[in-house]
């Protein structure tokens, strides 16, 4: 592939990048874990785990090479994860019938990402279930929903997000049966679930329940305007370390759980607000693609914990969303990615309530912000090119049987 190279120097670039000895974020970790489950310390057992199972599909192979290489090792796992992502990237592109100039520059915008996120882009495994999330909607696109459902699937065994998606690909999926790709998603998320539930269930669940139960995170929209309000002095914020099992730091006190609750409202309503607007129009391939990245931003921007690497989940989607939305879509991600990156290094200024809080304030105004900007690209009402898939029928099918065919109140033309 063309951008490939220019992805590989972009993961070189920022600190902590590939080749960099230095380490981020939970690398170490996750080291602790792969290595323990090798020498028989089973996860969820004997040691408690904050992450899903599907993550040791990439936490593990790296602690097959000597301990000292486990660092570069996983770098260079999700370095390929981020090939690969790029290459699912350029399979929806084409599927959409984008002509070179959007092909290509959406391409080289994803190879340059790293730049924007920094150090996040190889030292979490975050490009893992955003790969199967894209992988998902590829093979849905292509008319393959049992697979799409299935990839579905491995991504939620991985981080719980993905299943934000469920109800859209439901809406979409329904139109030729359900029963196949949900029995797909179902053993996909059984086969990897059991395995670790039969040997230690109540870690489990308690690893679960810590994620489930987090208080309002310092970084999630209402925690950054109660730290924006403590620096206009109108409000008093007790930070805290987590609540639960998992790592954060939190605000403590009778105002931050009710907002922890009303965000957790808006961020199902956000979910559901997408899929009502989808099933009162026509579903073609472009408006897939919105409505899923409309889905994942809404489900990130109202979520009551949210970290810069959280930010991955949105790369493989949002930016291939058409123009002109699809531009102001990709400059907002870009943005917000940005200005995580700008207090990425003085963690310790958010935690104390200094001036850094502005800048978290800022970057999940952007999220708000770009999931805004999907809602009103959805509402548009663009005119389905000839050349576009309809994700709702294949057109091998058709094309014996007219030369144009109408899809959902849209008309094609055949091939």
């Amino acid at each position: 592939m063309i951008v490939a190279p220019l992805y590989l120097l972009a993961v070189v670039v920022p600190q902590g990048g590939l080749f960099r000895g230095r380490e981020y974020r939970d690398i170490g970790l996750y080291g602790e874990y792969a290595h323990g489950l090798l020498d028989g310390r089973l996860p969820y057992r004997d040691v408690f785990v904050e992450y899903p199972p599907g993550a040791f599909a990439v936490l593990t192979p790296p602690a097959l090479l000597p301990e000292d290489a486990y660092r570069h090792a996983f770098k260079v796992l999700m370095a390929l994860v981020g090939l690969a992502t790029l290459v699912v990237a350029a399979l929806i592109l084409v599927r959409l019938a984008a002509g070179p100039r959007r092909l290509y520059g959406t391409l080289a915008a994803l190879a340059l990402a790293p730049l924007a996120l920094g150090p996040v882009s190889l030292n979490t495994y975050d490009a893992w279930p955003a790969l199967l999330v894209a992988g998902a909607l590829c093979a849905l696109l292509y008319e393959r929903p049992t697979l799409g459902f299935a990839l579905l699937g491995l991504a939620v065994t991985a981080k719980l997000y993905p299943a934000a998606l469920l109800p859209l690909f439901c809406l979409v999926a329904s139109r030729r049966g359900l029963g196949r790709p949900l029995l797909a998603f179902a053993v996909t998320v059984a086969a990897v679930i059991f395995p670790f539930a039969a040997i230690g269930w109540n870690g489990l669940w308690e690893s679960f329940e810590a994620q489930v139960q987090r208080s309002l995170q310092l970084e999630s929209l209402g925690g950054a305007v109660l730290l924006a309000a403590e620096r206009l002095g109108i409000y008093d914020a007790e930070v805290v370390s987590g609540s639960t099992a998992a790592v954060s730091r939190d605000l403590a006190g009778s105002l931050p759980d009710a907002l922890a609750i009303a965000t957790s409202v808006l961020q199902v309503a956000a979910v559901l607000l997408v899929v009502w607007w989808v099933a009162r129009r026509p579903v073609d391939g472009e408006r897939l693609v919105a409505a899923s990245a409309a889905t994942l931003v809404g489900f990130l921007a109202f979520a009551k914990f949210i970290s810069p690497q959280y930010l991955v989940w949105l790369l493989p989607v949002v930016p291939l969303v058409a123009a002109p939305i699809g531009v102001a879509a990709s400059a907002l991600l870009a943005l917000a990615m940005v200005l995580g990156q700008l207090w990425f290094f003085h963690y310790r200024d958010v935690f104390a309530v200094e001036e850094t809080v502005w800048l978290v304030l800022a970057r999940d105004v952007a999220l708000v912000a770009l999931y805004g900007v999907l809602l009103v690209g959805l509402r548009l009402r663009t005119k389905i090119p000839s050349s576009a898939i309809s994700v709702a029928q294949s057109p091998l099918r058709r094309s014996r049987a007219s030369g144009i065919a109408a899809v959902d109140g849209a008309e094609r033309r055949s091939r």
